[in-house]
């Protein structure tokens, strides 16, 4: 047996078996009721926006549309 194994597993073992876990959740903290707002049904396409492919355009019009108006290197 590994020497390296006694030594770092026996700590390991005696030590769990020293003591019990304390609480760690008071009585009273549990007996707290939380309202919880209730489902609504929203329809998974509501925010649909329909696209139609275009053709590319020049990469320099679409940075400087896209750029702040300041020319801010951010």
């Amino acid at each position: 047996m590994k020497p390296s194994l006694l030594v770092v597993g026996l700590p390991l073992i005696a030590a769990a078996c020293a003591s019990t876990p304390p609480d760690v959740v008071a009585f009273g903290a549990v007996q707290q009721e939380h309202t919880v707002p209730p489902a609504r049904y929203r329809s998974p396409i509501s925010g649909y926006v329909a696209r139609d492919p275009v053709d590319p355009k020049s990469w320099r019009q679409q940075n400087d549309r896209q750029s702040s108006a300041d020319g801010d290197a951010s």
